[in-house]
This record gives structure tokens, sequence and C-alpha cells, in this order.
């Protein structure tokens, strides 16, 4: 592919102005920018800021859009930039030299009304990679060392230079390297971006507000230990934006209780207000309503509105949601980090969090990508780096999904924790201190957020521990500040609680269950098993026809989609060699994808259910981040569901794992465990446990009947004993009924009577290595599985509902494997996505059967199918059947 420059739009053929709001109090994002490269755009800010400049050869491009995002969306390089490796050409010069070397112009107008009473106006920005100069009306009015890093926020005051009526501001942003600045970087997650992520990438908003500004709005709540009682301490900042003192006042409602305050404020004065309900300086709610994490209990969120008045007119506005509930967190004996949420200790089970490569906001998208964290179980999202906009803490707020957020590793924000690092200087130290704060303030209010971690793979030193510790305090955190995500300390902080100890490659699901490394036990920041292959679809869509025969041929092929350096991660060879000794050399592409399924689905169920099993151990299992939630771009590495969110085995394995009530078995001790990660008692559970061998025949059976399950805890109920004549590779099924009877869970292993046996002396810092692996070829010879497929499908509101049952008749020659439903816009159609399935992956013997829900976008008239496919079955699709109106 190569570096071809599509047209530039015309002027006024896709842009207009922002229009900015008349009242006071309003933040008016600009929505539409146009942009071009410094080297062809010479004319310098005075003239690109000035109203009626000439911008034909520019590209329009929306208000949160990084460079290389602008160009994609202007269509300018010809090829799929994610296909192949097709995005190495980017980075190659074209005629004009690299496109990224230089600064690149961001402009957009903006139309101020008239204002019946005296206004200001500020431009804010919430942080530019890496920096820039500002100008409005031909002004500069901050310079690229003001505005620098990615995070910080800045409100400038550009009243003096602005008029009603058309005005225009530019940006002259500067290309930057996240070794040398503090912006983001991807180390191995994925390529680097061609332009480093330059732009202001969580967008720029025109400010209208009368003589006094509020911001930062913060509720710090205190929860009784019975929960029956909430104290909100509220404040807000004030700042007097006039040559002359004012008396203010400033009210609101703070979750619909009226609160007050009245200050005076000097010229220029910034002073943080704290409000009071009548003569309380605080606001006391009795039976408040609580929020708790997903599964635990509801999510409810808080409304806080304020407004400030100057001499009886209202001068500005400041809202936000808050949530009540209280985090605490302690060492356990072992030194690994408990968090407690209301009183209650819990399991931290999570992701980490990749946005879009090139930073790309997508509302749609990220809504839809919790809906996904929801469906899979999981309670915690990790973020390393790449912190989101307010949205993503809003959606998790509103999903009771807990957040870890926390500074990147290995790049500038943790080189001065290195030795040999490049050292930092003042205004690095200025940055990061901006960053802090601002981060506090964007997070501090969401119930979500539950720490941050001022380090990752290393620790801060001591004079930036001591900045962030400070800046946090200053700005009202009170929350558990971590010290990395590895094995330790700073002064303030303390000890980190934390393990970072691999594997990121391939290891057995047996491994869990050790007692070494990376195995379920303490608290571990980042880990998973490596590799994750797409359904063949996403392969085929992602890799080139040599990459694709390389993946399933050769080993030691490195591929640009599992790591595009030359990093540990470049080649697949442990798990591909894992693949061949266990279930045969694949035979072509096909058979790669789907042993691959059958590997991702076991080992990522047992890495949760290895951590659900030792929740309460003597050296208890704390939290667990699998490496990782999603992917920025398509890759063959870390993900539990691809980029094109199609969700496969890794999938399905952790969302069988994370069910609410689930029974699930043990590799070290051959136990099966029960497990509650709700807050309500089970009574009368019964649990039936088979175990088949291949041709299906039921080697042991056991009922277990009248199990007491308490709330947020893991008990066993049987240990299997040693079962005599067992084929190679043999199954064991577990069943799992309320006291009514009805299905609580259901789960499957396949297990070798050849174990995988690993080498825990030459663990690695990614990989234990393994001395013998278990022998599941004979899978390969199952006889071909006959099922039956009945579907109907219902609208409700927005999306379409399907329910299938499957069934395996009693006739049919063997069990199903890993039978996978997707939905079809049509026969030949593309996939229904995003889709939420209550379960998926499923084996079935004959006789049996299973009921099967797909929650999915509704899309027009377009007959849908179900395609059905599995380990040992063919591919048969089945309609959708008749969308029988709405369903409310």
């Amino acid at each position: 592919m190569g570096v071809a420059l599509g047209p530039a739009a015309m002027a006024g053929t896709t842009y207009a102005d922002t229009r900015v709001a008349a009242e006071a109090g309003t933040a008016n994002p600009i929505s539409r920018w146009q942009i071009q490269d410094d080297a062809k755009a010479q004319q310098g800010g005075a003239a690109i800021s000035a109203s009626g400049f000439a911008t034909r050869e520019w590209y329009p491009v929306t208000g949160r859009a990084t460079v290389m995002a602008g160009l994609l969306e202007n269509g300018v390089f010809k090829d799929d930039v994610f296909h192949s490796d097709n995005l190495r050409a980017v980075q190659v010069p074209d005629a004009s030299g690299n496109l990224f070397v230089t600064p690149w112009w961001y402009r957009a107008g903006f139309d101020l009304p008239k204002a019946a009473a005296k206004r200001y106006t500020l431009l804010r920005t919430h942080g530019i990679i890496s920096a820039a100069d500002a100008w409005v009306n031909g002004q500069k009015v901050a310079d690229r060392a003001d505005l620098a890093g990615a995070y910080p926020e800045h409100d400038i005051d550009v009243t003096r230079w602005v008029h009603a009526g058309a005005n225009a501001v530019a940006f002259k942003v500067y290309p930057g390297d996240p070794r040398m600045s503090l912006s983001i970087g991807w180390v191995d997650w994925n390529p680097t971006p061609p332009d480093n992520n330059m732009g202001p990438w969580r967008g720029v908003d025109i400010v209208q507000t009368g003589p006094v500004a509020l911001s930062a709005p913060h509720v710090m709540s205190t929860l009784s230990a019975d929960l029956k009682q909430a104290t909100l301490a509220v404040s807000v900042t004030a700042t007097n934006l006039d040559t002359v003192a004012h008396d203010v006042t400033v009210s609101g409602t703070v979750a619909d209780k009226p609160v007050q305050q009245t200050i005076r404020l000097a010229p220029g004065e910034v002073k943080r207000v704290s409000l009071a309900s009548g003569s309380t300086p605080a606001v006391t709610l009795d039976n408040p309503r609580v929020w708790w994490p997903v599964g635990m209990g509801d999510h409810p969120i808080y409304q806080m509105a304020l407004t400030v008045t100057v001499d009886g007119a209202a001068s500005d506005r400041s809202a936000t949601t808050f949530g009540i509930r209280r985090v605490e967190s302690t060492l356990t004996r072992q030194g690994y980090r408990q968090f407690t949420i209301n009183g209650q200790p819990l399991l931290i089970r999570g992701g980490g969090w990749a946005p879009d490569m090139f930073l790309r906001d997508d509302p749609a998208r990220m809504e839809a990508e919790f809906s996904y964290v929801v469906n899979l179980g999981i309670n915690t999202i990790r973020s390393e780096g790449k912190l989101e906009n307010d949205r993503f803490y809003d959606l998790a707020d509103r999903n009771g999904i807990l957040v870890l957020a926390g500074w990147e590793c290995c790049d500038k924000w943790e080189a001065a924790a290195k030795t040999g690092g490049e050292p930092w200087n003042d205004a690095d130290m200025r940055v990061a201190k901006a960053s802090m704060a601002s981060e506090a303030r964007l997070l501090r209010n969401h119930p979500s957020v539950i720490g941050f971690y001022i380090g990752s793979d290393h620790a801060p030193p001591p004079t930036l521990s001591k900045m962030y510790t400070d800046t946090l305090r200053d700005e009202g955190w009170s929350l558990p500040v971590i010290s990395a995500a590895v094995d330790e300390k700073t002064e303030e902080a303390g000890p980190s609680g934390m393990k970072m100890a691999g594997p990121y490659d391939w290891i057995p699901p047996s491994y869990w269950y050790g007692d070494k490394q990376g195995a379920a036990f303490g608290f571990d920041s980042e880990v998973s098993a490596g590799a994750v292959i797409p359904r063949i679809e996403d392969v085929q869509r992602m890799l080139s026809v040599q990459e694709q025969e390389a993946l399933w041929k050769y080993p030691q092929a490195r591929q640009y989609h599992a790591s595009a350096d030359w990093s540990t991660f470049a080649v697949l060879t442990p798990f591909d060699t894992a693949l061949a000794k266990r279930y045969g050399a694949p035979t072509g592409l096909a058979d790669y994808v789907a042993k691959a399924q059958l590997d991702n689905y076991d080992n990522v169920r047992a890495q949760f259910e290895a951590f659900n099993a030792r929740m309460g151990a003597d050296n208890p299992a704390t939290g667990v981040i699998y490496w990782m939630l999603n992917s920025a771009w398509p890759s063959l590495h870390w993900h539990l569901y691809d980029y094109y969110m199609n969700p496969a085995g890794a999938y399905y394995g952790a969302k069988k794992a994370n069910e609410p009530v689930h029974i699930q078995y043990s590799y070290d001790s051959r136990s099966v465990v029960v497990v509650n990660h709700t807050l309500d008692e089970c009574h009368g559970l019964k649990a039936l446990v088979k175990v088949r061998n291949l041709d299906g025949s039921v080697r042991y059976q056991k009922q277990v009947e009248d199990i007491e399950l308490a709330g947020n805890h893991a008990q066993p109920v049987l240990d299997l004993p040693s079962v005599t004549g067992l084929s190679t590779v043999y199954f064991v099924e577990l069943e799992l009924a309320g006291a009514d009877g009805k299905p609580v869970s259901r789960n499957v292993y396949w297990l070798s009577t050849r174990e995988d046996t690993l080498d825990w002396a030459k663990s690695n810092w990614y990989l234990t290595p393994v001395t013998q692996y278990g022998d599941f070829t004979a899978l390969a010879s199952l006889p071909k599985a006959t099922r039956k497929v009945q579907v109907s499908t219902v609208r409700e509101g927005d999306e379409d509902v399907t329910r299938v049952t499957l069934s395996i008749p009693a006739s049919s020659p063997s069990a199903a494997v890993q039978e996978h439903l997707t939905i079809r816009r049509g026969a030949k159609g593309d996939l229904a996505l995003p889709v939420r399935w209550t379960d998926n992956d499923v084996t079935l013997w004959p006789g049996e059967s299973v009921v099967l829900t797909a929650r999915y976008p509704a899309q027009g008239s377009v007959g849908t199918v179900v395609e059905v496919s599995g380990w040992n079955t063919p591919v048969e699709q089945v309609a959708a059947g008749v969308t029988q109106g709405t369903k409310h």
C-alpha cells in the first residue's frame, strides 16, 4: 500500500461553524475542525486564525480526531490500514515528505451570540498530544509550553479577543514521541500509530460564563458501616474573572437537597467553596441508595446541580453525577491487596482496556463494549494509561463496572523510574502534576472508580510519588492510591499489594491452579495465556493470504498482527507448538482456527475459575486482570473479544467462568466447586456430576443435594474419585440446579489422561515451559453429530431477540462439541454485531438440549439467519423467524 493523499475537502462543503449558546454557564464542544500539515499551510497562526481564512485544501474532521484519524475520515489512504501490514506504508514518506514529522494545524470557526449582560469566553482544552500553540482571531493566546501533555485541562480566557458573530480558533499541534513527552504510547499492544496520536484527542470547548465561573464540582461521600446514612461533603471551585471584587452566592441541589454558600471573591481570585445544607456544613442522607458493583446490587446515580449568581444574575452553572459507596483496601497477611466495597470483600475479575489505536471517538461502540463487559460477567476494567473521557466513566457508573485507572508503562511516564531512563525536567514535572490534578477531578465523583495506579511496571521515584500523592490529596482524592502494578512500594502509598509475574504467553489450563508465578493467589494486575485467535472470518479479514498460511503452517513465522516489532510476542511459537502437540498438527487454516477456539475457551475459563476457587483460601486470590479485555486494532494476542467485536472462544470461556452462580472443576484437586458472586444466599442447590468417555458412555455419576451456598463465596461440594477405564480424552459434565429444579449453571470440560507438566523452575517473566503436553488428538476421531435447531425472534425496542433451542437427537452418533452460534444478515450477509448470547460454544450429548438467547441491533427488514457450526458438526443455517411486532 502506498501513501496516496486523497482530495482535500473544498471550503464550505462539509464544514460549519460551531454555534455557541447564548446562556451563561454553557460549554460548547467544537464539533468539526479543518486540519492541514504545517508544511502546506505556512501562513502562520495570525493568518490561519483570522476569520475568512481560505481552507480550500484542508481536511474536515470530527472534534476529537487525531491527525491520523482525521486522514482516515477523509479516505486519504487507499487501502485498509488494519489489513495485513498495510499500516507500515503509512510511515513511508510521500513526495512532500513524511506526513507526521511537522506540526499540523487544527482550525475551527465559532459563532458567538450577542449577550445581554457581560460575558466571558473561555477556550477549554482537555489535553493535547503532544503540545500546541493556540490562536484566536489572529492573536496568540497560549504557547506550546502552556498546552502540553495528553491529560491536563486548561481554561484560557479569550474574552478580549472575541466578539459577537464569526470568530476563529486555531491550534498548531506539534508532533511528539511517547518516549519523550507525557502523551500516549502503545508498547507491544499494537503498532505505533504513524502520527503518535497527535491532536486535541479529548476535544476543545468554547465556554460562556459571567464574571464568576464554576469548575471542578466535587461530592465526597462517607457511608456508615450499616449503610444507613451517608454524609456528603460538597464543594466547587469559583473563579472571579473580573477586575473587581464580587459578592457571590453559589446554590443548588445535591441528591435533591438544597445547598448554598455566599462568599466574596477578590479580582482574579480562585477559591474552593464548601457548600452547606441549612446550618450544616454537609449534606446528610438517611437510607441512601447505595451503589454496588455489577452482580452485587443496583447502581443508582445521584445528581448535583449548582448555579453561581452575581448581583442577582446567573453567572455560571456546574453539574455532576455521583454515587454513594464505601471503598476500602487492605493487605492480606501474604501482602496482597484486598478491595472491599460497602463492607463486602470481593474478588476483582477484570480485563485491561484498550481504546481505538487512533483514539477515534465512537460513543455507540463504547456503549456496546460496556454491554459486552456486563455480558462477560467480569466486574472491573483496568486502564493502564490511555485514560478515557467522562463518557467512559459514566458508562461504568451506570453498568456497575469498577475501574482501576493509572499511568502507563514503558515510555516517558515511566522513564524516571528506570535505571538509565531519561530524567524529567521541571517542565515534565509541571505537565505530570497538571495531568494528575485533571484526572483526579475527572475521576473522583465516579462511584465506579476504586483506585489509581501512580506507577505501572515500576513504582515512581520518590519525587514523583510525593508529587502524585500530594496532588491527589489536594484534589480531595479519598480512594486507594496504588504505588504500581508490580510488587513495589513508595513511601507515600506503601506496598502495592500487586503481582505481575506473568504469564503473557501460552501455558496449559492447569497452570492457574499452581502455587507460583501468576497462578491463582493474591492480586495479579495483568496476566493471560497469550495468543487469542479470532473466528475465521476475522482472521481472513485481518491477514493476507500469505499470513493466513503462515499462521497455521509455520509456528516460527513472525506475525505483524501479533506484534509489530521484533518483541517476544512477534511469533506465536509457544501457542502453535502446544496446539499441535495437544490437538494434532493443523491441516489447514479452518482446522487451526477450530483448535484455537477449543484452547482459548479452555484456558481463559481456567484462569478465571482458578481465582474463583481460591477467593477464600488460606493464601486467597483477591484479584485478576486478564490481559487484555479488548484490542486497539485487529490482533492475534490478548483479548476477550476482538477488534471487530465478534465473540469467540476466549469470550465464551470467560463468560462461562464468571456466571453469577457457577459450578466448576478444579484441575489441581479434582474437586467440584460452586461459586456465588452475588450477595444472595442460595439454598437447596443440586449438583449433578458425570464423567464420560469419548463415546459418551458415563463412567461416573453423582448427584449432590441440598447445597447451601453463602453470598460472595466459593466452596467445594465433591471430590472426584479416580475413575478407571477412561478413554485418552474424556469429559466432565457439571450441572447445577436451583431448589426448584431450574438450571442455574452448566459446564463441560474435555480432559486428558496424560497431564500437561510444567517446569516451574525455568519460569521467566512471560511463560513457564511445558515438558509434557496433554493428548487431545482423539477429539479428531469423534463421529459427525446431528443436531436440531428451532428458532424464533421478537423485536424489543431497538433490538432483535432471537431464541434458539439447540437439541442433539438421541439417535446422534456422537456428542456435539463446542457448538457455536452466530447471527447473519441474510444467508451470505455480514454478522449481526454486537451480539450478546446467554451462552455459546456449548457441548451436548445425544438426548440433551439447551435454550440460547441472543440480543443484537435490529436492522430493517433484512431476513436474518442463525448459523450453527461446531467441532464435529457441519455448518447449518436456519431462518431467524418472523419478527413478531414490538414487545415492550
